[in-house]
């Protein structure tokens, strides 16, 4: 992964975390049926991010260039509710959003990984880009993920927030709580 010195510290202050979809939460390529139906390949691990997130206090929202009913229907299975679908210029759709939820630039992070996000990037007070972003992408980014977009990613940067926030020990902690009953009793010590 690679982080700006004053990454740490931007970390530190989200309270909103925003993704693009093509590229982030996808790996970028449409899938096209024979009857014109499209596919977008979300990744589990990503979709586990989110959902810890969220159980951390943290607020998300997706701001897309493009309008597809699998973005609404994966939005809402992640409890993703403030969703921007069809935005060629997203910082109509940003600005919008930090009136509704009276947050700052400073405390919003913003994944993204092509030029139609940098707008919002040089915004934010957090901008992140995926490992297969474009190179100007990269450079306005204060951490740039190991993981290409659809493929971890963005689990990669959540944690990268989690850390930072000093949320990750005790995240870690709820999941390595064993659960006793009558078959392990004699296992856990």
């Amino acid at each position: 992964m690679e982080i700006h010195s004053k990454a740490i510290e931007a970390a530190r202050k989200i309270k909103l975390i925003i993704f693009d979809v093509d590229g982030v939460l996808t790996d970028g390529g449409i899938y096209i049926g024979e009857q014109g139906e499209l596919y977008k390949p979300f990744y589990c691990r990503d979709g586990l991010g989110i959902t810890l997130a969220h159980k951390l206090g943290l607020k998300t929202a997706i701001i897309t260039g493009r309008k597809s009913k699998q973005v609404a229907f994966r939005a809402k299975e992640l409890h993703i509710s403030e969703v921007f679908q069809g935005n060629s210029d997203k910082r109509e759709a940003y600005d919008e959003l930090k009136k509704h939820t009276g947050l700052c630039d400073e405390e919003i992070a913003y994944i993204g990984d092509d030029l139609i996000d940098l707008p919002i990037m040089l915004q934010v007070g957090l901008p992140m880009a995926v490992s297969d972003a474009i190179p100007d992408v990269r450079m306005h980014s204060l951490v740039v993920s190991c993981c290409p977009g659809g493929r971890g990613a963005v689990r990669e940067l959540l944690e990268f927030i989690f850390k930072a926030q000093g949320k990750w020990e005790d995240l870690m902690a709820s999941f390595l709580i064993p659960v006793k009953s009558e078959e392990n009793a004699g296992l856990i010590q």
